[in-house]
């Protein structure tokens, strides 16, 4: 038996993973954590019967605490809660499904206490990847990469060593807005970024995916994960999703993951690494499928990935300005306060005003984030 604790269940990697869970009787959850969503983290209590369970607000946690008082789980709120989660003594993995830096202070505990970690958090490595992965290496820990991206570059380096790399291949769908000018984007709807043509995610994703922000999120996270360099990592448009990414050796061998866009299968295989279990679902059918395209992205029009690239270059705290920038334009945009160009106009007015800290401790990256926030708030307020 497997214990697990997931941080962000109530959200789409959390959801899924539960759904790996409920599928593979072998696992079990030990803690659960989410953000306010108390109706849905209540249903999770009961089905799965968590040791512990955390709230983000101490609002929703005394809540939550009426609700389930019939059950012998303990409820705990804000960070505090997010630690003691991290570190539970009957967990050895933890399941990173936050959203946001908020992730980066528990995946720190969590190494520390030795869970291993499957990853789905970004912004824990793009942000701190220079204090993570280092940790990880001195506590035996492993990283486990949830992002299907990501997998699939695990999976295709299995066994082969990592001197013989050559390139990455980083695929990208191209998002719902593939193929427009920059023109066309001015005019861009918070319904039109929202509708993804081959994935289901929550909201935020859904629209770094549409900005190719996301891309440029993954690029500086697989250097970290796969200690390579940023040269080394191209980006390569796949509008089918089928090929999840490869890795092209010396010898010019191409390794690939394939498979049907289904964050389940990049979960699973992180639970329960270096097995591989059955799974139900859809498989890949070349003769309906017919083809496989590819494409260079449109870095001109899709500026966020060149900006992501910049930063990772300039690295430091500059990742971190990119980070913070995304995510507070990206909010902005979805409650309709600023147009759809203005998401990266933010990103690369925050870079180009900030002065870079070279190699920043967490207090440092969480001072930096806020600071982003800030002048993001009084610049959107000036209007």
């Amino acid at each position: 038996m497997k214990k697990i604790a997931i941080l962000g269940s109530t959200g789409s990697i959390g959801t899924q993973t539960l759904e790996v869970v409920r599928a593979n009787p072998e696992l079990q959850v030990a803690a659960l954590a989410a953000g306010n969503r108390v109706d849905k983290m209540e249903e999770q209590i009961r089905e799965f019967r968590p040791l512990i369970a955390g709230m983000w607000s101490e609002e929703a946690a005394a809540d939550l605490r009426s609700r389930v008082a019939d059950l012998p789980v303990r409820i705990v709120s804000g960070m505090e809660g997010l630690l003691e989660i991290a570190v539970l003594p009957e967990a050895e993995v933890l399941v990173t499904a936050i959203v946001g830096m908020i992730g980066i202070r528990p995946t720190v505990a969590a190494i520390e206490a030795g869970k291993d970690i499957a990853l789905a958090n970004k912004e824990t490595l793009v942000t701190a990847g220079h204090i993570i992965m280092p940790l990880a290496r001195k506590h035996g820990v492993a990283i486990l990469p949830v992002d299907s991206e990501h997998s699939a570059i695990f999976q295709s380096l299995n066994g082969e060593p990592r001197e013989r790399v050559e390139k990455i291949l980083l695929t990208a769908s191209g998002g719902p807005f593939r193929g427009k000018t920059r023109q066309e984007l001015a005019d861009i709807r918070v319904e039109d970024a929202l509708k993804h043509p081959n994935w289901n995610m929550g909201h935020k994703i859904t629209i770094d995916s549409s900005t190719l922000v996301n891309k440029g999120l993954e690029v500086m996270e697989a250097r970290w994960l796969f200690d390579v360099e940023l040269e080394q990592i191209q980006v390569v448009v796949h509008p089918q999703s089928i090929i999840h990414s490869a890795v092209q050796y010396v010898d010019g061998a191409i390794i690939a993951q394939l498979g049907t866009p289904d964050m389940k299968l990049p979960i699973q295989y992180a639970l329960f690494y270096p097995d591989r279990k059955p799974m139900d679902g859809r498989r890949v059918d070349f003769f309906a499928l017919g083809q496989l395209t590819f494409e260079q992205p449109d870095m001109e029009t899709f500026v966020g990935l060149k900006l992501a690239y910049r930063a990772a270059r300039e690295g430091g705290s500059m990742p971190t300005v990119f980070n913070a920038a995304n995510e507070k334009a990206v909010g902005l945009f979805l409650e309709r306060k600023i147009r759809y160009p203005e998401i990266t106009e933010l990103i690369q007015a925050s870079m180009e005003r900030h002065r870079t800290i070279a190699d920043p401790t967490v207090e440092q990256i969480l001072e930096t984030e806020s600071e982003v926030y800030e002048w993001i708030r009084e610049k959107i307020s000036e209007r």
